[in-house]
């Protein structure tokens, strides 16, 4: 239950950041997101955090660098997407987060790759592109790629390394972990509020605005890290990750339901495809650790 709140709490980044499209900027959404929970977390927590300094400071660079990937660069390449391609493609797309993630700790950390996690990953990538093309492959040959999607696989290649660059994180507290991320992911978002600003594209928010800020705040950002975290403990980490498969099922139904998108054809034959490449490349996952653990 808890994992799958979680799924659906994420999945809703993507409906409120659709629905603020033209109630409040892209930066501004993210700015106010990140420095809200900075703030939060050092409110309640900066006990832990000051216990965790000397274990931060080495790696402070790192950690900031890291909060400026996976949260601002895909936060914003999110919601600006969500200006130029609808709530289900993102969300789709999204579902091809954990081969991407599994692509970059092949290229940052050479790890082994077994066949089946190889088809699997290939698999899940056509499915990609098919969302990428909207159904018609044709447009390969002329790159005729909608903006949004683009900027959609911006995200999920960015939020890729930053999920296997966390790897090399520091052995500190959750709390003081995020806490961490979002300095870096507001000090990386200022500057880009700060240009948007000078090209007059900033959107203060409106009532539409303030309330799809609150939700994403309140629920992708802070307690579905923490349902998240808990049901870690519960079940561990490799049956919990399979549960990310939810997201881009309850994100195609809330864009259905919420914002009334159409799920056409393609966007079944390109789900159906990243799920169950990521299936076979669990599956080949596991037949490699076990065979990796044998004496």
């Amino acid at each position: 239950m808890l994992l799958a709140l979680t799924t659906f709490f994420w999945a809703g980044n993507s409906i409120a950041g659709k629905l603020a499209v033209g109630h409040a900027s892209p930066m501004v959404l993210a700015t106010i997101r990140w420095a809200s929970v900075m703030v939060v977390l050092y409110i309640f927590g900066r006990k832990q955090i000051y216990a965790d300094w000397p274990a931060i400071r080495p790696r402070l660079s790192y950690l900031l660098f890291l909060g400026a990937l996976g949260f601002t660069v895909f936060s914003v390449a999110l919601y600006y997407a969500l200006v130029y391609t609808t709530a289900i493609n993102a969300s789709i797309l999204q579902g091809g987060m954990p081969l991407f993630v599994f692509a970059a700790s092949f290229i940052l950390f050479s790890s082994r790759i077994g066949m089946a996690q190889a088809v699997g990953f290939m698999l899940s990538f056509v499915g990609v592109i098919v969302i990428a093309m909207r159904g018609d492959l044709s447009r390969i040959i002329s790159l005729d790629v909608n903006f949004g999607d683009a900027l959609m696989l911006v995200a999920v290649v960015a939020y890729g390394f930053y999920t296997a660059a966390l790897r090399n994180k520091p052995r500190i507290h959750w709390a003081s972990l995020m806490f961490m991320l979002c300095v870096g992911a507001t000090l990386a978002a200022l500057p880009m509020l700060a240009f948007e600003a000078v090209r007059g594209d900033t959107l203060i928010p409106d009532t539409w605005g303030w309330l799809a800020i609150i939700y994403i705040v309140i629920f992708p950002s802070l307690i579905s890290q923490v349902f998240y975290i808990k049901a870690v403990e519960l079940i561990g980490a490799n049956r919990a990750g399979l549960f990310i498969n939810l997201l881009p099922l309850w994100g195609a139904l809330l864009s259905v339901a919420v914002l009334g998108e159409a799920f056409l054809s393609y966007h079944a034959i390109a789900l159906a495809m990243i799920l169950a490449g990521i299936c076979l490349a669990e599956y080949g996952g596991r037949r490699l650790s076990r065979a990796n653990h044998r004496p």
